[in-house]
């Protein structure tokens, strides 16, 4: 289907697609984000307000998920560069 399509069309939409990727990925983030500290910041049942203890815990969760992430990109990054150096 996008042989019908000019050149700069099929640039176009693989743009589009590639955005629509990275927004799929960054959403699954977040829900694993959310998840994964809910479980285990969030002891009791919710009300109005977070206790101390659990606010405490789902910012450190965030942060450090955060951080995580981010070393594991810049992991990802330096090993392509390296890879790519070596050809």
């Amino acid at each position: 289907m996008a042989e019908k399509f000019d050149e700069a069309t099929q640039k176009e939409l693989a743009s589009f697609l590639e955005t629509q990727q990275a927004i799929a990925r960054l959403n699954s983030s977040v829900q694993q984000l959310t998840t994964t500290c809910w479980d285990k910041c969030i002891t009791g049942t919710p009300s109005t307000r977070f206790s101390r203890g659990e606010e405490n815990c789902l910012s450190n969760c965030v942060q450090r998920f955060l951080d995580t992430s981010l070393f594991m990109v810049s992991q990802i990054e330096q090993k392509r560069t390296a890879a790519q150096g070596g050809r």
